[in-house]
């Protein structure tokens, strides 16, 4: 359980000291919906955009094209090993904004909590998102909270969107792959994914898993400059993991995409965790990697890009792009076959983020 905060030191009127616990005032819009957003939110995300807490929040923000995303986050358990749902709120939409080669500048925040949620919890996941807010450099200019009855929801769900204005001169999206080019991956896989299972079914390793949620501007930034327009496309592989996103760029860009499944980055914790649960690891979520298509002259400068931050130590050239089989993703395996990794179905693993 995670440690309760000292409420002596909050600036916090009785009647809020009064509910150690979320109740359906809090969602109302009154007396108990503003002691929230006074004595935990503002104290937390202040700045000068949501300190006058309008109906919505006044931007300033350079000339240029915006970049706009939105993303909810339900995951279970809301702290688990590397992160919460706090960090993976705003790293999630920061690094949406990041691949699609922005720079984020700002984001909202909307929480649905269920009556009876421990106001220590709230506490402790706005303080993890203030965190991460603060080292992805971008401001939480607006919010909202919702309560609904006890029963009819899961203790704390979050809706993040974001701004960001993109980089001069870069042009990204799943649909520009062209044959020939190189498929990088920035790191390690499925390490977010695991991280959450282990927690569900109590696995415990010689090395623990721990999520990889982390913000990726920086990465991408350093990316853009080594490369510039030679980057195609850029996605950051969370639900469905790498397979996922491989085949989405496939699609789209209507080519057919080959990987070396032994070029794969995979910790031998993670791989010893799937095979327990029956998974593919290239189905699992990640939070902090990034999967880069890139013209094969610049692969090995988006390389060193990647293997310069310190959340790209496990970078790899994985893949190419290819004209046969378009719209397919084919890896070739350890024994030299060749499988088709097909767009799953479901979701492999609920709750992941």
């Amino acid at each position: 359980m995670p440690d309760a905060p000292d409420f002596s030191v909050w600036s916090c009127p009785l009647p809020l000291r009064d509910y150690p616990n979320i109740v359906i005032g809090h969602g109302g819009g009154g007396k108990l919906s503003a002691e929230l957003v006074e004595h935990l939110f503002l104290p937390a995300f202040r700045n000068t955009a949501l300190a006058d807490l309008g109906d919505a929040a006044l931007l300033d923000v350079p000339s240029g094209r915006l970049a706009f995303s939105t993303d909810s986050f339900v995951v279970r358990p809301l702290f688990f090993p590397g992160g919460s749902i706090g960090d993976l709120s705003v790293n999630g939409t920061v690094n949406d904004l990041a691949v699609s080669g922005a720079r984020p500048l700002y984001l909202s925040a909307g929480f649905i909590l269920e009556e009876g949620f421990p106001l220590a919890e709230l506490a402790r996941i706005v303080d993890h998102m203030a965190a991460a807010a603060r080292s992805a450099g971008v401001t939480i200019a607006t919010g909202d909270t919702k309560v609904v009855e006890k029963g009819h929801g899961d203790g704390c769900y979050i809706n993040t969107a974001g701004i960001g204005v993109v980089i001069d001169g870069i042009d990204v999206g799943p649909s520009l792959a062209r044959p020939g080019d190189a498929i990088l991956v920035s790191g390690f896989l499925g390490d977010h994914g695991m991280a959450i299972m282990s927690v569900r079914e109590g696995l415990e390793f010689e090395t623990a898993i721990e999520s990889d949620c982390a913000p990726l501007h920086e990465m991408t930034a350093a990316i853009f400059k080594a490369a510039g327009p030679a980057v195609h496309a850029m996605r950051d592989p969370t639900r469905g993991g790498l397979a996922s996103t491989l085949n989405e760029i496939a699609h789209a860009s209507k080519v057919g995409i080959a990987i070396d499944e032994t070029a794969l980055p995979i910790r031998p914790e993670v791989q010893s965790a799937c095979e327990l649960l029956g998974l593919d690891p290239v189905y699992v979520a990640n939070e902090g990697k990034l999967v880069a298509v890139v013209e094969a002259a610049a692969a090995s400068a988006v390389l060193e890009a990647m293997r310069r931050h310190p959340k790209g130590r496990g970078a790899a050239i994985v893949g190419r792009v290819t004209k046969e089989h378009p719209g397919l993703v084919v890896a070739r395996t350890a024994l030299g076959a060749k499988r088709v990794i097909p767009m799953q179905i479901g979701e492999q693993l609920p709750r992941i983020c």
